[in-house]
């Protein structure tokens, strides 16, 4: 379901919650020029003056998305680091051989 850049930030803290319990949250980022439908064969393809950016975060059946402005980026990963930061708890150190 698509949502607002700040909504999206409180229900990926809920998933990552319900995380700790069972399951594991994946993230997906990705550019995004706001195109719905394939892009056509042929024919003159106008390129978007500012991309965009989309946010993907599931777990089990339940996912959210947001679109992230050009404008809005700074603050959304400012927000975003001080979230995982908070949430990535209970990752087990790496054994060096």
């Amino acid at each position: 379901m698509l949502l607002e850049n700040d909504t999206f930030l409180t229900e990926l803290t809920k998933l990552f919650n319900k995380g700790k319990s069972t399951g594991s949250v994946v993230m997906t980022m990705k550019r995004y020029d706001g195109r719905t439908k394939p892009k056509p064969r042929s024919g003159n393809i106008l390129e978007p003056n500012e991309y965009k950016c989309l946010v993907r975060a599931t777990l089990g059946n339940k996912k959210i998305t947001t679109v992230i402005n050009h404008k809005d980026v700074t603050k959304f990963q400012m927000a975003y680091g001080n979230l995982l930061k908070a949430n990535m708890d209970g990752l087990k150190k790496k054994r060096q051989k």
